[in-house]
């Protein structure tokens, strides 16, 4: 874990020491050229400038833009964003992300209020709301978070909302306070295989995400829980498929799966571009395991079109207790 404080300016684009100092050391991974069922258009949409626009007036952040998501021109132009709270700077350094590693500010006690205007001034019907890592705080930001729900049910109280939280590892009763505020959606990324922990995701626990997402359950039986891989890091079929029943012994409700993409030459590596006939296949065998919902291709990620998901899911759970 870095401690490097670094401070934000928004006025030029970060170059990757500048965001990634711990990586710097590391040699370059040359980046492969795209297939073409990866690729996407550059945005273009009025649209999306405006949703750009109201993000910077509001001073707020999204991990669409933080992590250099391939969909941003698809769901900006819809007013689709996942706000990012919390800063952006994350504690951890994971091989995969490009969100900025340092020592974070302080957390911004106003920044709740202004999500939960934004969101209504979107007039979004569903909203999704990730954080960086905040180990340096004591309960890890859940609180935090808390408070943001609070926010957004009283600013705009017919949006359902969908949080992607950190792992809060090593912070007692820090989940607790976030399923008290009752998110609709509980969505914990266990990212790749546990066997590519040590390289990939080293500043967490594989155990230890799956724990959080089946407490959570425990906790509140209600909540959707969500949960979402990278593939082409690496994996093996066999080693997905464990993952998908890990998932479903802690009764994780959707499950993700999209390709890697190497934001930078000092990122992990893609080990290979999986086809979509690969992801048609995940897909397959996973709602064969039971999920109420799946979504499996290239450009799958945690919150891409989770509005219309998220209707998909309640119908889901509503067919199966009728047949139960």
């Amino acid at each position: 874990m870095s401690t490097t404080r670094i401070e934000i300016d928004h006025r030029k684009p970060l170059t990757g020491a500048d965001r990634h100092p711990e990586k710097a050391h590391r040699p370059d991974n040359p980046i492969q050229r795209k297939p073409s069922w990866i690729r996407v258009k550059a945005p273009t949409h009025p649209i999306y400038h405006e949703t750009r626009k109201l993000m910077r007036d509001s001073k707020l952040v999204t991990v669409c833009e933080e992590a250099a998501c391939p969909n941003i021109g698809e769901c900006w132009s819809q007013r689709h964003a996942t706000m990012m709270i919390m800063g952006e700077i994350c504690t951890r350094a994971c091989a995969f992300c490009n969100i900025t590693t340092g020592l974070p500010n302080a957390l911004d006690a106003d920044e709740p209020r202004r999500v939960g205007e934004a969101v209504a001034t979107l007039g979004l019907r569903h909203v999704v709301i990730t954080s960086v890592d905040r180990d340096d705080l004591k309960d890890g930001g859940a609180e935090h978070f808390a408070q943001t729900i609070r926010a957004i049910r009283a600013a705009a109280p017919e949006t359902t909302i969908e949080i992607l939280t950190p792992d809060f590892l090593r912070k007692d009763g820090a989940l607790e306070v976030v399923v008290r505020a009752r998110p609709d959606v509980f969505n914990h990324n266990l990212e790749t295989v546990p066997g590519l922990y040590p390289t990939i995701r080293p500043g967490a626990r594989y155990y230890h995400s799956l724990r959080l997402l089946d407490r959570v359950k425990q906790l509140d039986p209600t909540i959707f829980t969500k949960s979402g891989i990278m593939v082409g890091l690496g994996e093996e079929r066999l080693q997905v498929l464990q993952v998908m029943d890990d998932l479903r012994s802690a009764d994780v409700d959707f499950l993700t799966i999209g390709q890697y993409l190497q934001p930078t030459v000092k990122h992990a590596a893609v080990d290979r571009f999986v086809t979509p006939d690969e992801f048609a296949d995940y897909a397959t065998a996973a709602r064969g395991k039971g999920f109420l919902l799946v979504s499996s291709t290239p450009l799958t990620r945690s919150s891409y079109h989770a509005d219309r998901d998220f209707a998909a899911l309640r119908e889901a759970r509503a067919g199966r207790l009728a047949t139960a």
